[in-house]
């Protein structure tokens, strides 16, 4: 599906895509990136047409998504002190002038 076509599903739906995404518990950004990529995810596809046809034909899908106690979906990449796209770093082994140092970077 295409981005724009995702848009207007959503919006059908009666959501931003801001909205969309507090429902379905995702960052907001991981939502607005596929307009880069001009496409969208299958999974985000289904459910913005689902959530428009419920809403169409006058059927609450806000109150059971609330309800759902769902982690929030964390950017995958997300690098912190220690750590490169979410993977703990290890020492770095370097031999210089013939010496092994362990240096953490």
């Amino acid at each position: 599906m295409t981005y724009n076509e995702f848009q207007r599903r959503v919006r059908k739906a009666g959501l931003t895509v801001k909205e969309f995404a507090e429902l379905v518990r995702m960052n907001k950004n991981s939502v607005t990136n596929c307009a880069a990529r001009g496409e969208v995810p299958s999974h985000l596809a289904v459910m913005a047409t689902l959530m428009a046809e419920l809403a169409e034909h006058r059927v609450d899908f806000r109150t059971g998504l609330e309800q759902l106690e769902l982690d929030i979906k964390r950017p995958r990449g997300g690098a912190s002190a220690g750590r490169f796209g979410g993977d703990k770093q290890d020492f770095l082994r370097f031999e210089l002038e013939g010496k092994i140092t362990d240096e953490k970077h």
